[in-house]
């Protein structure tokens, strides 16, 4: 676990279980394995596409989200990306967030990574590539999956911090 900005640190699953539950954490569970699944209660391959939680679910003091490391861009949804960024930066001033997936090195510092080039000035003025590049420093262990990467480097743009 390591904190990239503020009260903002990205982790693995082991991250996220030494601190179940702990009242002055909020988590954003960045994959689908075990935490979506678990918290809608399927067993099948997948949710119902018709269950209103079907890419996000909130609980308390969590949100969870129906992400899953792909290679193929389009299947990472905006809709789960920008309800995390708002929800770090809600939750950001108030208490530690950790942002999680399973092995902690590609969905959720992806979204770390947007988050920082949205909310802060820390990217301003680079292209996707720098910026990544910039990340890395903060986040050296960062190996996003095609998926993730394809949507940073198609999406850089609208990301960007505009004061």
């Amino acid at each position: 676990m390591l904190e990239v900005y503020p009260n903002l640190f990205v982790g693995n699953e082991m991250d996220e279980r030494h601190l179940q539950g702990d009242p002055n954490w909020f988590f954003i569970h960045a994959c689908k394995e075990p935490y979506h699944r678990q918290a809608l209660g399927y067993t099948g391959r997948a949710a119902s596409k018709d269950h209103p939680e079907y890419l996000i679910a909130r609980r308390n003091h969590r949100l969870i989200l129906n992400l899953v490391d792909v290679a193929d861009v389009n299947y990472v949804s905006s809709d789960i990306i920008d309800a995390a960024l708002k929800a770090i930066h809600a939750n950001i001033g108030n208490i530690k967030v950790l942002l999680h997936c399973n092995q902690g090195q590609s969905r959720s510092p992806s979204i770390a990574l947007l988050y920082l080039a949205r909310y802060t000035d820390l990217f301003v003025g680079l292209d996707v590539d720098k910026g990544v590049a910039e990340f890395r420093k903060i986040y050296p262990s960062y190996a996003p999956a095609r998926g993730m990467a394809d949507y940073i480097r198609l999406n850089w743009s609208q990301y960007q911090f505009s004061g």
